[in-house]
């Protein structure tokens, strides 16, 4: 049974990421052994669960039926759980968590500090980055995420609308002139974030109607927003930082914020979950103090600026 199950899991992972390599890669197996227990899954079973060409790979009607009811007995098997978890004693397992590095660093590590002093029978795997993580591939169970959820397959708890702003050092503005309109960006050095698959190099300014997008550019980029603030406040050109992150230097005036009636939409700061009939107790108390935290995080930043 325990093989059967095993071979459960490969078929439910290589669904859920698109590709056999993607699955293993996960699962920390090799392609050719995710591909063998798929087979063996499809031999017991007695018919094909899944279409392979070399370039892409899709779901039968009996492999769509079998997922589905897959899910179904994934999720049975998680109430189980959590009814027994909830009747008292200690959270036990494991829990794979994202966030941004800026947040990761300062809010997130002395949360998983804190969480793991109150459950010591727990084990939590925090991976930090700027970069948008495919939460299915990762198999993350808790995420921080500062942008708009496209993935349907967790929930979204909005800890605040992050509001965002462009900003200098008054070196800089001293230096090269301060923008006036969207346009006048063209002409400065602009601090991207960058990364595979980024948009930073193009920045929507305004929102709706009004909203104008800029196509910038600059000497520098990284894919650590942090690396960006530093080099903001060293002189090195303008970027665009959520509004808490900068706020303490804006208030000590070490960054001047520019462009103000052209402000970038908003953005909300969510703490993410699988969404499942019901949770266990290890993970819904993480997001508990996730979403306090961050919070007052947030909120006690924003408020250096009066």
């Amino acid at each position: 049974m325990s093989g059967i199950l095993e071979n459960i899991r490969v078929f439910m992972r290589a669904v859920e990421s698109g590709s056999f390599s993607e699955a293993a890669r996960v699962l920390r197996m090799s392609s050719a052994v995710a591909s063998y227990r798929i087979r063996m899954l499809e031999e017991h079973l007695g018919c094909r669960l899944l279409t392979r060409t070399t370039r892409r790979m899709s779901l039968t009607e009996a492999g769509r039926i079998f997922y589905e009811k897959c899910v179904d007995v994934i999720e049975a098997l998680e109430r189980a759980e959590a009814s027994v978890a909830d009747r008292g004693g200690s959270p036990r397992g494991a829990l794979k968590l994202t966030a941004p590095l800026n947040l990761g660093r300062r809010v997130i590590a002395p949360v998983v500090q804190t969480y793991r002093t109150k459950y010591p029978e727990t084990e939590l795997r925090l991976r930090l980055s700027d970069h948008l993580l495919d939460l299915v591939q990762e198999a993350v169970d808790v995420a921080l995420r500062m942008a708009k959820l496209e993935d349907s397959t967790f929930t979204q708890r909005k800890i605040a609308d992050v509001r965002r702003v462009i900003v200098a050092a008054p070196a800089y503005l001293d230096a090269r002139g301060t923008p006036e309109v969207p346009d006048d960006l063209l002409q400065h050095d602009c601090l991207l974030l960058r990364f595979p698959g980024s948009r930073q190099f193009r920045w929507t300014l305004g929102s709706g109607a009004e909203a104008v997008t800029i196509p910038v550019s600059g000497p520098v980029d990284a894919d650590d927003g942090d690396v960006l603030t530093d080099w903001c406040l060293a002189g090195m050109g303008l970027a665009l930082k959520p509004l808490y992150e900068v706020a303490r230097p804006i208030a000590e005036g070490r960054l001047m914020p520019v462009l103000a009636r052209y402000a970038p939409e908003s953005v909300p700061l969510s703490v993410l979950y699988p969404s499942r009939r019901m949770i266990s107790r290890r993970v819904r108390d993480l997001v508990d103090d996730l979403y306090e935290t961050c919070r007052k995080h947030v909120a006690g930043e924003l408020a250096l600026l009066g």
